[in-house]
């Protein structure tokens, strides 16, 4: 059964891009060539941003935690992870909405990189992934300019860990830090975050650090294109990946038809 769904944050973050507001969440209604434009105008003005990534799971937990709500609520863009979030906002009204994943994101924005000269800091994944994600994307895009890896340890952080994260971030001055702590774990660090981080934009992106340094084996694009990612994914991680995608999916699916079938969705 659905929870009641959690109340909206009172300070929502302007959205930059026309959006449909799914189960409470404003998911914005893009392209990839947009959302990188977007980024690129925050980069100009020096504005701190951040950008969430959502799929499924994602917009599920929000209906349970306030908390994560609250982050992608107050979030400058909420860009549509997954196909079945695409096929939610066109049966709202977006007839044009595609598909702006987190890892496709990554790469789209170091492509555009390479004219624009925008530099890039890889914080979280495990133990020396960050490190192997920007040799890879360096090998990928010669010239791309990465300035700083951090892979936090899985625990906790004590404040005076945060604090010499966050001032290692600062001194590295990038353009771009690219989050991959997991749903919902990146999402809270960047709202609580971006404060501290002045003139960045932050972009959580998950399942990207290990999708680009092969750790995890990505499905082909035409399943990607088809909306059976999940199921390559499942496959994969059955372990791992049941609850969300067996359990959740199903319950998106009801509680995105019920929200339009009332007409309570809306821009």
């Amino acid at each position: 059964m659905l929870s009641k769904r959690m109340p909206l944050p009172q300070a929502v973050a302007v959205k930059s891009l026309p959006h449909k507001l799914i189960l409470g969440v404003p998911v914005a209604v893009t392209t990839m060539s947009e959302a990188v434009d977007t980024i690129g105008r925050w980069i100009a003005g020096r504005e701190s941003r951040y950008v969430c990534a959502s799929d499924v799971h994602s917009i599920m937990r929000a209906q349970e935690t306030a908390s994560h709500m609250e982050a992608l609520n107050a979030a400058d863009m909420v860009v549509p992870d997954g196909m079945p979030v695409v096929w939610a906002s066109r049966l709202y009204g977006a007839a044009k909405a595609q598909r702006v994943c987190g890892p496709d994101l990554m790469l789209a924005v170091c492509e555009r990189s390479l004219t624009t000269g925008w530099t890039h800091y890889f914080y979280g994944g495990a133990e020396g992934v960050a490190d192997v994600l920007a040799e890879k994307l360096r090998t990928r895009y010669p010239g791309l300019k990465v300035v700083g890896t951090d892979c936090p340890p899985f625990r906790p952080l004590t404040d005076g860990e945060t604090q010499a994260a966050l001032q290692r971030i600062n001194d590295a001055a990038p353009d771009i830090v690219w989050v991959g702590l997991g749903c919902p774990k990146q999402e809270a660090w960047m709202l609580k975050h971006r404060p501290d981080l002045p003139g960045k934009t932050l972009v959580g992106v998950g399942a990207a650090f290990d999708f680009h340094t092969d750790r995890v084996k990505r499905a082909p694009v035409w399943m990607q294109n088809s909306g059976l990612e999940w199921a390559h994914r499942l496959a994969s991680e059955p372990r791992r990946l049941w609850r969300r995608y067996l359990l959740q999916a199903p319950r998106f699916v009801f509680a995105s038809l019920r929200e339009w079938i009332s007409g309570s969705a809306r821009t």
